[in-house]
Parts: structure tokens; sequence; C-alpha cells
């Protein structure tokens, strides 16, 4: 009997809906989640898992790469490759519940543009004008946003667990993708779990920062098909 080929799954971060990964899915079609609303990463797993079926590969962006490891936890058989981008696997860190309330403050007290004004230009790490194209679509993604869905996201971030453990015990094909101007989760971020994962791929690329996806999604996608064909998971 012919194994059914895996569905490409890619999982957007904080703030972010189907746009950030649109450029790369155009080249690789498959489903795109983005998590408003929910406030939980056990919760956001829960929904890729019963709203899909059969073998996944999960991409996973920035807090989506969280949720694809979460998946893992929660069903470990259905996932056949694991692409982390952007991301991390450690719990919260010293000071990072005052930082993001920093950010939340601003989101109350000034609203939603005032927010994609203070947190989207260090999240960007491509050249002045490519960033420049992009800003308008990114500010307007972010503004799309209610406070209530941002804050419940944050709740997600600053309730998740070390999730080293499960990525140190994954044996499927993982590709561990960061950018070079990446501030938020940097290439030596994902060093360290390369450490955990030593069967892992992993790849950093040029001209980018923590958005990578949407300001470099065709050498994104590129590095992407390479890695599915590499490891004979090309989705359908």
């Amino acid at each position: 009997m012919t194994k059914p080929l895996p569905t490409l799954v890619f999982l957007c971060g904080l703030l972010s809906d189907a746009r950030v990964w649109a450029p790369v899915a155009a080249a690789l079609p498959g489903r795109i989640f983005a998590f408003p609303g929910v406030d939980s990463l056990g919760a956001m797993a829960a929904r890729v898992l019963a709203d899909t079926e059969g073998p996944l590969v999960l991409v996973g962006h920035s807090m989506g790469g969280r949720v694809a490891l979460e998946a893992v936890r929660q069903a470990p058989e259905r996932i056949v490759g694991l692409v982390l981008a952007n991301t991390g696997v450690h719990p919260p860190a010293d000071g990072e519940a005052a930082g993001r309330q920093r950010m939340i403050d601003i989101a109350q007290g000034q609203g939603m543009a005032a927010l994609a004004e203070a947190w989207l230009p260090p999240m960007m790490g491509a050249g002045p004008a490519r960033v420049a194209e992009l800003m308008p679509e990114m500010r307007a993604m972010v503004e799309a946003y209610p406070v209530e869905a941002y804050l419940g996201q944050i709740a997600a971030l600053l309730g998740r667990i070390d999730a080293g453990p499960v990525l140190a015990g994954y044996a499927g094909p993982v590709l561990l993708l960061s950018a070079d101007h990446d501030r938020w989760s940097p290439p030596a971020q994902h060093a360290a779990m390369h450490a955990l994962a030593p069967h892992a791929t992993i790849r950093i690329l040029d001209g980018a920062g923590h958005m990578l996806p949407v300001e470099a999604p065709a050498a994104v996608a590129a590095v992407l098909r390479e890695w599915l064909e590499e490891n004979g998971i090309l989705p359908s």
C-alpha cells in the first residue's frame, strides 16, 4: 500500500498571519495556520493537528516553531519533518516578561498602529529598500490584530516550557533556519538548538532578520525545497 504524501504546514508567529508565509507557499504549496485568539501553545498545536490529516511536515516561524514542537510533543507519529525558523526552545528568560509588558503597554495605551511602529523595525534585517517595500503590508498585518488576540499570544509565549527535550528526542528530519541579522532569535540560538539535534541541517541566510520568510522568500523556498528533496519528504 502506498504511503500518503505528507502535507506541508506553515505555522505563523506572534502578530502574524498568512502574509508572512504566503510568498514561500506560492513556491511550495501548503496550508498556513495563524493563531489569533489562542492563548496557549498546546491549544495552537491541537488545532493544527485536528484540522489536518495524515503525515505532516511542520514549518514554524518564531512562535510557530514553538507550536511545531508542541505538535511533536502531542503527536510525534504524525510529524515526518520539522522546520524551525527564527525560533528557540528555551523557556522564558529573566526579564522577558518585563520587555513584553513594555510592548503591551504601547498596545493598550496607544493602539496597535503604535505597537507596529515600535515592534516591527527591530524584527527586520533586510536592506533599507527591501524593508521600505515590506513595511506597509507588515504594519497592516499587525494593526489587524485585536489587542486581546495579541495579549493571548503573549500569554502563550510566557507560559511556555523548555522544549529542548522535545527537539532532542525527535529523530525525524530537522531543518534549523536563521538569518544573519536576526536580533531576536540569532544564529547563535540556532547553533545551540543544533547541539541538541546534531542530525539537523542548519542554514543561516544572509541579508535578512527575524521576519526571514517575508524578507527573503525565494531563498527560504529554495533551502526548504532542497531539504525536502534530500530527505525524500517533498509533499503533495
